[in-house]
């Protein structure tokens, strides 16, 4: 998605409503509800641990995939991606296409993506995981490419009117040695058609650094 190098070559040149019901073209997912016996949080002696029945569910139901990891497993297969790169706020786009490759892993946990192009005339790899918190209730993602040699990290969550995971980050700026903020929206138009916008923040300025346009193959 070249994701990581548009945030960091953006900072070098220079939450939405959330529900855990998932609704797509041809899927309507409504995450688990997890219910557990809290233990008590205080510090008195007489606390009472969980037991082992209610922590074993627990466990049990925070392991297993639900029905959004079966619409994650929807964009399994190739993709082709249009990309569209703003280097500095204002400056003319940039265009080229790549290819990517999703595949679920560990059991339908989490779901792998390998992308493949150029940026500035040199070949370009990268890789994200995907993946749904069934304890949290949130989506959560990692980016590495060929660019750098950090990890992006976000966490999103999912807006039903505009079928959109909305994740929100922090990366290393290495021009500035400084965190910014960035933000993703991954917007799933219909099953063949996928959507990613890319924005960053440094210093309370939020700039669009890309746009994906993915068409399965």
């Amino acid at each position: 998605m070249l994701i990581f190098c548009a945030a960091i070559f953006m900072g070098c040149t220079d939450s939405t409503k959330t529900t855990d019901n998932v609704n797509t073209d041809s899927t309507a997912v409504k995450a688990d509800t997890i219910t557990t016996k809290a233990a008590d949080t205080t510090t008195s002696a007489a606390a009472a641990p969980m037991d082992s029945a209610a922590m074993m569910k627990a466990w049990q139901d925070y392991m297993t995939p639900g029905q959004i990891h079966a619409m994650l497993a929807k964009s399994n297969g190739t993709w082709k991606e249009e990309v569209t790169m703003w280097m500095a706020p204002g400056a003319p786009p940039s265009k080229s296409t790549s290819t990517a490759v999703n595949r679920m892993v560990l059991g339908g946990r989490y779901q792998e993506s390998h992308h493949k192009g150029s940026f500035n005339g040199m070949p370009f790899e990268g890789i994200s995981m995907v993946g749904y918190d069934n304890a949290k209730k949130v989506f959560q993602s990692s980016w590495v490419d060929n660019m750098g040699t950090g990890i992006m990290n976000m966490e999103g969550t999912w807006d039903s009117t505009t079928k959109t995971i909305n994740f929100k980050g922090r990366v290393l700026d290495p021009g500035t040695g400084k965190d910014m903020d960035v933000r993703e929206t991954f917007t799933l138009v219909n099953d063949n058609t996928q959507r990613i916008e890319m924005f960053s923040n440094q210093g309370g300025k939020e700039a669009k650094t890309m746009e994906i346009l993915l068409t399965r193959k």
